[in-house]
């Protein structure tokens, strides 16, 4: 049986793991692919929650900003990532804007979609628990780093975990394949470019990282992640 590309891309997604392949067929009935442009809005904090969305080509930036203008970076997500589950399940507007960063293709799941399934599938629920359990033990441990580290530990320490996802890790050095500018950091960490700036000199000359073409090196992830303590 030859599988559709949205059939291919909820098999790929871990929320939709443990469903059987009748229950993905029906679910992929009722998605639709939508482009986005570089740069364009996919949705913004307080609109309505409307489904969630798998991301199949691109990235996405999820923000939060003030008043003020200040903005920070929430996540930074690629291919096979899916967001939008916390506003989806409490019918409470988005708590975060989500901006394509690139040409960017995503698979909308609706909600009433989503709503079925956790009407007669138990451990689709459970997944979508632990989901959410995932989101807020990531938002506490960021609230604690905020609260109890120095600016270099929390940038020491994103940049370990933005290796995760964006690097390809050889033995303890770590080669971004991804871009991250000094004020794309700032913004993931809710400070200015110049304190960022500050740092990542200091970082650089303990040749921790290094910069070629634009791309960020991190020459030895055991001691950067260290000095994320």
């Amino acid at each position: 049986m030859i599988l559709s590309d949205d059939h291919k891309a909820l098999r790929s997604c871990f929320l939709f793991a443990s469903l059987s392949e009748d229950d993905i067929g029906t679910l992929s009935a009722l998605c639709t692919s939508v482009k986005y442009t570089s740069g364009s809005q996919i949705f913004d904090m307080g609109d309505e929650a409307d489904g969630l969305r798998i991301i199949t080509q691109g990235a996405v930036r999820i923000w939060i900003s003030e008043p003020q203008g200040r903005e920070l970076t929430v996540a930074i997500l690629e291919e096979g990532h899916s967001f939008g589950e916390v506003a989806l399940l409490d019918g409470l507007p988005r708590t975060a804007t989500a901006t394509a960063l690139e040409p960017t293709r995503c698979l909308f799941v609706p909600h009433r979609a989503i709503d079925a399934l956790l009407q007669k599938n138990m451990k689709f629920a459970k997944e979508i628990i632990h989901s959410l359990c995932e989101i807020l033990r990531r938002n506490t441990d960021e609230m604690t780093a905020i609260s109890f580290l120095s600016l270099e530990s929390r940038l020491a320490r994103k940049l370990c975990d933005l290796a995760l996802s964006h690097a390809i890790i050889e033995g303890t050095t770590a080669r971004f394949t991804r871009k991250f500018a000094q004020n794309d950091l700032a913004k993931m960490l809710g400070v200015t470019r110049e304190a960022v700036n500050k740092r990542m000199m200091i970082l650089t000359q303990e040749q921790l990282i290094e910069t070629r073409d634009g791309f960020l090196i991190l020459t030895d992830l055991d001691r950067l992640a260290k000095r994320g303590e």
